[in-house]
């Protein structure tokens, strides 16, 4: 049936970002339109018994956790899938390898991050939603975005439309709304995926991810879950994830053991049956605005998943986007083209700088070369010993710079 929307905001996409950009404009008082393709999970018919362990999951740090918990989201999570990160140990690769270390205390923090499962956190967020008194749900395919000196509409393939002061893109990578934007987009395969599995480990994890940097097989990360259980990302080779997603988790778990016998002891697949992966890619959109319109979380940067701050930066760009509309003159309405160009400055160190690290480790650590991986050894060892500038590090990492 057709119909006509009016708000302030109409937000566009139907993950995480989108949800809690959603949320928190609704609770700064404006009104929101949120368009996504389908009902959300939790609206669909309830599954049955224990659906097991997410194999997509976060980690979350202090930015998202505050801005999870201003918005009544963080306590809405099932606090018994949710694991703290109090250390994190990253390993280089060859006969010397290097390591790094950082632990919460070392940090002058409670916790350096969350691990969160992506159903446990969607299920909180849609519960949200559920009794957010200004934001109008609507579903339907997205076939135009005309813009003006008033506002945005958004025209349905229904024949619906949405009016709003501001359209906010938050559907991910392949961004229809930075599309209708014609929005430039710098994009490079990385020619690896991100392959991900659940295991319970022997030996307790103490709350203590796991890194290694293997040089010519990728980066191997184990994540802490809660009890004694483990979330795997290796960002492999293409070749590689082929292989590792056709063996199964249990060659998988013999392949991690060269890495994590010492310290985790045998791992044992939570499913045999589950192993993913998704393809991993560097993704720069030559701006975050353009006329009534921003871009929020991947639709406005994807980074490679090393430091796994993908999600992070998409919260902060929730935050920024709300205070900085908020704290708009009285004459500016939301979408006004010089409060949208703050939004963008604000964001642009942040993002650069995500991006050149993610991309420079990625590129430093991808290559087999004997000079170089006795450099980034090195490189790993010093780090390790300069307190100061680790402490610069993880402050950024954790979103308190």
């Amino acid at each position: 049936m057709r119909r006509d929307f009016h708000s302030d905001i109409c937000i566009v996409g139907n993950g995480a970002i989108a949800k809690t950009t959603a949320l928190a404009f609704a609770q700064a008082g404006q009104s929101v339109t949120m368009l996504s393709p389908s009902a959300p999970a939790s609206a669909q018919a309830p599954s049955t018994g224990d659906p097991g362990w997410d194999v997509r999951v976060f980690a979350l740090n202090h930015t998202a956790y505050n801005l999870l918990s201003a918005l009544k989201v963080w306590g809405a999570l099932d606090a018994a899938r949710v694991a703290p990160v109090d250390a994190m140990l990253v390993n280089g690769d060859g006969d010397h390898a290097g390591a790094l270390g950082f632990d919460a205390y070392g940090a002058h923090t409670g916790t350096l991050a969350w691990i969160v499962e992506d159903r446990n956190l969607n299920q909180a967020l849609d519960a949200a939603l559920r009794f957010a008194q200004n934001v109008t749900m609507v579903h339907g395919h997205a076939m135009a975005l005309l813009r003006d000196d008033d506002g945005a509409t958004v025209q349905l393939a229904n024949g619906s439309s949405i009016r709003a002061a501001l359209v906010v893109g938050a559907d991910g990578a392949q961004s229809w709304v930075r599309g209708q934007c014609d929005i430039g987009l710098d994009y490079r395969s990385y020619g690896q995926r991100g392959v991900v599995s659940n295991f319970h480990c022997e030996q307790p994890h103490l709350g203590a991810a796991h890194q290694w940097f293997t040089g010519a097989d990728g980066i191997v990360a184990l994540l802490p879950l809660p009890g004694n259980m483990v979330s795997l990302v290796w960002s492999a080779p293409d070749t590689l994830a082929d292989t590792l997603c056709r063996e199964g988790a249990d060659a998988l778990a013999a392949r991690l053991a060269v890495y994590a016998h010492d310290k985790l002891g045998a791992l044992t697949p939570l499913r045999p049956d589950l192993v993913r992966d998704f393809p991993l890619r560097l993704m720069r959109p030559h701006t975050m605005v353009a006329p009534r319109v921003a871009l929020v979380g991947d639709a406005a940067h994807v980074v490679h998943p090393l430091a796994g701050h993908g999600m992070n930066l998409g919260f902060a760009d929730v935050a920024q986007l709300v205070a900085t509309i908020n704290a708009r003159e009285p004459q500016r309405d939301i979408g006004d083209e010089r409060v949208l160009a703050r939004y963008a400055r604000a964001r642009k160190e942040d993002v650069l700088l995500m991006q050149f690290t993610t991309d420079g480790l990625a590129r430093l650590f991808g290559t087999d070369l004997e000079p170089l991986r006795v450099v980034r050894n090195l490189g790993l060892n010093l780090l390790d010993k300069l307190p100061v500038l680790k402490r610069r590090l993880i402050s950024h990492a954790l979103g308190k710079q």
